[in-house]
């Protein structure tokens, strides 16, 4: 295996791909039969220059003169889908709690696993213990696990500092290496402070001001324990009138008005809803709000699965993403997730590769540069060693990716 930084990309040609695999065009977010609209061509090619995708087609119609001096990868006996964009992970910490995954196995309670020292508290302690160095190294680490799994395009929360110097410095440590920054500053109730009221006076007092210069969003978990529906409205309020798009963690145990919410405020997306009814289908299904969804932490924790099929039915536009973290989601894997979505959300290959590109890169406000195929777009590819490209889905778990391009250059082959 190796793995090399795009530098500076000139022109690369992939020849002779069995499939290339893409969401056909369209306005983003996808919905209903968009979502799942993929177009195959067989025996293509791809041409890419200076990072971006100049031409797409059948290998019939390589114009030999257009290609000139390019790079080649044979594609031969490989399928080209776009670069996976993972829109919803917490990639920015440090320890494990790989202790904690064990007493759970043993059928410990959520709150014998507090009693022990687990929790998102746990993962804030050893955050806090580390540099920004140690923090962009723990964030290159794991971007280059999701890189090896297809991910050219990432989002990384914060939250696992709860402090002005360590979300500030996890903000800057997700830039630095490459990732879409989200400020998590209501993750949970830091520890020296007296309740969540408190806590975000200190945040948005103190830390959003900076946070607001290196984030693109902001991000509250609105649950039980963690922040009501009032509180998450004066956290959101204040950090859309920063500047900062709006995303919300909602409905993963209870639901408490995050969908309602999310939609009055306009949020780029409302992530998790596997305690979501039939009225917050129904809401989304006909509102601007992605609904993310995270099969891998469902099944981590042994918690039901969000409605999908219902809400792609109902209208509403879904994005599929790992919600890689160390606590309830140790899975950086986008190709497992989309075998959990047709296994265990009920969508097809189709809408699950949609979902995990387009949609994702939507919730990003990237949807005009990465998420398809197609000339004009970032050069960011995934080269499946099958010969069809729902081996994605269907291939669970298994040594699939054989090379992935990102702006025009080889950033990871097998």
């Amino acid at each position: 295996m190796s793995s090399a930084e795009p530098g500076a990309a000139g022109r690369l040609l992939i020849r002779d791909l069995a499939q290339v695999a893409t969401l056909a065009p369209g306005p983003s977010p996808l919905r209903g039969r968009a979502l799942g609209a993929v177009d195959v061509l067989e025996d293509a090619f791809v041409l890419c220059e200076d990072g971006r995708i100049t031409a797409v087609g059948p290998m019939r119609e390589l114009d030999a003169s257009a290609a000139g001096e390019a790079e080649e990868l044979d594609g031969r006996s490989f399928c080209a889908i776009p670069g996976l964009v993972d829109c919803h992970t917490h990639a920015c910490f440090l320890g494990d709690r790989v202790g904690e995954f064990a007493l759970r196995a043993g059928g410990a309670s959520y709150e014998e696993l507090h009693a022990a020292g687990g929790g998102i508290l746990s993962t804030v302690r050893a955050t806090r213990s580390g540099d920004e160095a140690a923090l962009r190294e723990a964030v290159r680490r794991h971007a280059g696990w999701m890189l090896r799994a297809g991910t050219t395009t990432f989002e990384s929360k914060s939250g696992y500092g709860l402090d002005a110097d360590t979300e500030l410095a996890s903000l800057r440590a997700i830039r630095a290496e490459g990732g879409v920054p989200t400020w998590l500053g209501a993750h949970a109730v830091a520890p020296e402070f007296p309740d969540a009221d408190a806590y975000l006076d200190f945040a948005i007092e103190e830390v959003l001001p900076q946070a607001a210069k290196v984030a693109e969003a902001a991000d509250v978990f609105l649950e039980d324990g963690a922040f009501d529906a009032r509180q998450a409205r004066r956290f959101l309020e204040a950090c859309r009138d920063a500047g900062l798009e709006l995303r919300v963690h909602g409905d993963q145990f209870t639901e408490q008005g995050a969908v309602a919410l999310a939609i009055e405020l306009g949020a780029r997306s409302v992530d998790h809803l596997e305690a979501t009814g039939p009225d917050g289908v129904r809401e989304l299904g006909s509102s601007d709000v992605v609904g993310v969804l995270l099969p891998a932490s469902a099944l981590f924790l042994d918690r039901p699965m969000p409605p999908a099929r219902a809400l792609v039915d109902a209208g509403a536009a879904v994005a599929l993403a790992t919600d890689f973290n160390p606590g309830s989601s140790f899975c950086e894997s986008l190709p497992i997730v989309c075998t959990l979505a047709c296994t265990q959300l009920r969508l097809s290959p189709e809408e699950a590769l949609g979902a995990c590109t387009v949609n994702a890169a939507h919730v990003l406000g990237r949807a005009d540069r990465i998420g398809r195929i197609a000339p004009g777009l970032d050069a960011d590819l995934v080269l499946l060693d099958a010969p069809d490209w729902r081996h994605l889905a269907y291939h669970f778990g298994g040594d699939l990716i054989s090379t992935v391009v990102r702006r025009g250059a080889v950033a990871w082959r097998r």
